[in-house]
C-alpha cells in the first residue's frame, strides 16, 4: 500500500515538474534574449507580438513565392528593337490578386468616394470626378460602341467584367484607398477601434489612414476617441494604473501590408508560373504563354481546341465564329473565364493588359541590379510641424494634380500625412541613393545621353532639348490667372523625336484587342500614365514580410 503512494506522489510530482516546464518554455519567447528584460509585461516597458505565426494572405490574393528567372525573353521578336533584352532577375515573395480589379471593385471605391466627399460640395467635387474611369474610351469614329460607354461601367451584367478607362494614376489612387480600407477592417477585428465605425463616423473631417495611423494614431478620425478607444479590446493598464497598448503598431503584427501595383518584374515572373517546369534547382524547358505549350488552344481531351485567352485572332476576328470556336468573349471576358496558371492566377494574358508599376525604358539595367528590378522610385518623407509632430492635410489643404491631358486628380485627401521629397538629411554621405527623384538613374538625363562629355551639370539649362536622349513633347496645361480658365498648350515641335519621358509607365499581357503576339508575359510597351484606354486594367500586389515560403518557412529539398 506505502509503495502505490509512493507511486501516486512521484506522478504527480512528474506532473508538476512537466507543467512548470511548459509554462518555463511558453514564456520563453517573453524574455529578451540579449538582456534577460521581460518583453510583454503586464507592467509595461517593451511590447511586440511574439506568437505571430506568419503573414495572413490577403483577400482576393494569390501567393507568389519568389524566385530566379530570365526576364525579357521571347520566342517571337520580329521587330528586333531589342525591347526585351534576356536578363537574369530575383523576385521576393509576394501575393498577387487572383484576377483584374473588376467593375465592382471600382464602384465600391467610388461609393466610398461620393460618401464621404460629397461631389455636390464645391469643395470636394474634383475628388469624385477625378476618380471616374473614362467611358469615353469606348468610343470609335467608324464603329457603333455606345452601348459600351453607357453601361460597361456601370451596369449589372458588367459587375465582374475588369474596369477600363483608367489611368495609372488612378490606378495607385485605388491601391492606395484599398490598403485604408484592409487595415482598417483589420483594426476593427482586433478590437482596436470601434466596430462599423466606416458607417457611423466617416466624413471628410473624421477619416482612417494606415500611415496616419502609425504615425499619429491620435488624430486618424479627427481625433474622435469614440472611434479610438471604442474597440472592443480589453485596455491594458501598467502598474500604475495608466492605459498601455491603446493603438496598434507594426510591432504588433496587426496592421497589414500595404496594396500597391506590382513591378514589371514581378509581374512576369507571375504570369510565367515557372513552377510546372522546375526540376531540382533548374527550369526544364521553356514558356511562350502562362500556360504549358506553344499554342493558344488547349490540347486537352475535354476542351481540346478551346482557346485558353481572349485576345484577336485575327483582322476582323475577336472572338471567332460563334458556337464551338468562339473563344466567349468579343470585348473584354468576366474574370476568370479562363483557367488560371500554376500560381492560381487568372487571365495573365490576353482579357485586358494590365498597368505595372515601372516607368518604361527600352532597357532593363541588369547591371546595376538585378534584385526586385524597378524603374520608377520617388523617395519622401513626412512633413513635420513646428513642434515635431507630422502635418496631417485638412479639408482645407487638400492638394490637386493637374495633368498634361488638363483633367484634375486629388494627391493629398483629409486625414493624410504631407510628404516632401527627401533632401540632404537624408542623402549626405549616402551610397545607395543621392537624391529624392530615381525616375531616370543611369538613362534618360545628361550622364547618360550621348553628350554627356559636354557637361556634368543635369541643371545645365544651356543646352538644347534636341541634345538629350528622351525629347519627348512637353504638353502645357495652366490656368488663365485673369479670367480663371484652363489654357491648353499642345506641343506642336517638328524637333522631338520620342515619347519616352518620366511618365510613360509599362503595361503588360495583351489584350481583347492585340494579337497572340502580345500575350506572350515578356512583350512590354507603355503608355501615359495620366491617359486611360479601352484596352488596359490593372490588379495590385503585396509583398510578402518574412519567411520566403509560406508554411513556417521550411526549406524543400
Amino acid at each position: 500500500m506505502k509503495n502505490v503512494s509512493n507511486l501516486k506522489f512521484l506522478i504527480a510530482l512528474t506532473l508538476c515538474a512537466t507543467i512548470v516546464g511548459c509554462k518555463r518554455s511558453s514564456n520563453s519567447g517573453n524574455v529578451d534574449s540579449a538582456t534577460g528584460w521581460k518583453i510583454n509585461s503586464r507592467d509595461g516597458g517593451f511590447q511586440y507580438n511574439t506568437d505571430f505565426k506568419e503573414q495572413e494572405t490577403p483577400q482576393g490574393t494569390a501567393f507568389v513565392e519568389g524566385g530566379t528567372f530570365t526576364m525579357g525573353k521571347v520566342q517571337d521578336d520580329p521587330m528586333h528593337d531589342w525591347n526585351n533584352t534576356p536578363n537574369q532577375q530575383h523576385i521576393q515573395s509576394f501575393y498577387m490578386d487572383e484576377n483584374e480589379v473588376t467593375n465592382l471593385n471600382y464602384l465600391f471605391y467610388l461609393d466610398y468616394l461620393k460618401s464621404v466627399y460629397p461631389p455636390d460640395d464645391p469643395n470636394y467635387s474634383l475628388i469624385y470626378k477625378g476618380a471616374l474611369p473614362d467611358t469615353l474610351v469606348w468610343r470609335n469614329r467608324l464603329g457603333y460602341n455606345e452601348m459600351m460607354t453607357e453601361n460597361y461601367l456601370r451596369h449589372p451584367g458588367y459587375a465582374n467584367y475588369p474596369v477600363v478607362g483608367v489611368s495609372w494614376i488612378q490606378a495607385v489612387e485605388y491601391a492606395n484607398w484599398r490598403s485604408n480600407r484592409v487595415a482598417e477592417l483589420a483594426l476593427q477585428e482586433e478590437g482596436y477601434i470601434k466596430q462599423d465605425a466606416q458607417y457611423t463616423d466617416l466624413s471628410a473631417e473624421s477619416t482612417f489612414d494606415v500611415d496616419t495611423y502609425i504615425n499619429a494614431p491620435s488624430q486618424t478620425y479627427g481625433g474622435n476617441d469614440d472611434v479610438l478607444q471604442g474597440g472592443k479590446r480589453r485596455q491594458q493598464t501598467d502598474a500604475d494604473g495608466n492605459p498601455i497598448n491603446v493603438y496598434a503598431n507594426r510591432e504588433t503584427g496587426v496592421i497589414p501590408v500595404k496594396f500597391r501595383l506590382p513591378t514589371e518584374a514581378e509581374w512576369e515572373y507571375a504570369a510565367l508560373g515557372m513552377s510546372d517546369l522546375r526540376e531540382y534547382n533548374v527550369y526544364r524547358g521553356r514558356k511562350k504563354y502562362p500556360w504549358d505549350g506553344q499554342y493558344t488552344r488547349s490540347g486537352k481531351r475535354v476542351n481540346r481546341g478551346d482557346q485558353l485567352a481572349n485576345f484577336k485572332q485575327g483582322k476582323g476576328d475577336y472572338g471567332g465564329i460563334a458556337g464551338w470556336s468562339d473563344d466567349g468573349a468579343d470585348i473584354t471576358a468576366e474574370v476568370k473565364s479562363y483557367e488560371p496558371n500554376d500560381y492560381g492566377l487568372y487571365d495573365m494574358a490576353g482579357n485586358v493588359a494590365e498597368w505595372v508599376a515601372d516607368v518604361y525604358r527600352p532597357i532593363v539595367d541588369d547591371e546595376f541590379n538585378d534584385f526586385n528590378y524597378y524603374r520608377g522610385n520617388v523617395y519622401t518623407k513626412n512633413v513635420l510641424n513646428e513642434d515635431g509632430t507630422v502635418k496631417i492635410v485638412t479639408v482645407d489643404e487638400i492638394v490637386y494634380d493637374t495633368l498634361s491631358n488638363g483633367k484634375i486628380i486629388a494627391r493629398d485627401l483629409p486625414g493624410e500625412i504631407a510628404t516632401t521629397a527627401v533632401d540632404e538629411e537624408e542623402t549626405y554621405l549616402r551610397t545607395n541613393f543621392s537624391k529624392s527623384d530615381n525616375r531616370n538613374f543611369r538613362d534618360g538625363d545628361k550622364r547618360s545621353s550621348r553628350y554627356y562629355r559636354d557637361s556634368f551639370d543635369e541643371a545645365d539649362t544651356n543646352a538644347k532639348d534636341t541634345r538629350k536622349m528622351y525629347n519627348s513633347p512637353k504638353h502645357v496645361v495652366e490656368v488663365d490667372s485673369s479670367e480663371g480658365e484652363m489654357v491648353r498648350k499642345y506641343d506642336k515641335s517638328n524637333n522631338r523625336t520620342s515619347l519616352i519621358n518620366d511618365e510613360v509607365r509599362v503595361y503588360k499581357g495583351g489584350s481583347w484587342r492585340d494579337r497572340a503576339y502580345w500575350i506572350d508575359p515578356a512583350q512590354r510597351r507603355y503608355f501615359p500614365q495620366d491617359m486611360a484606354t479601352d484596352y488596359i486594367g490593372f490588379r495590385c500586389a503585396v509583398s510578402r514580410v518574412g519567411s520566403k515560403s509560406e508554411g513556417k518557412g521550411k526549406r524543400r529539398n
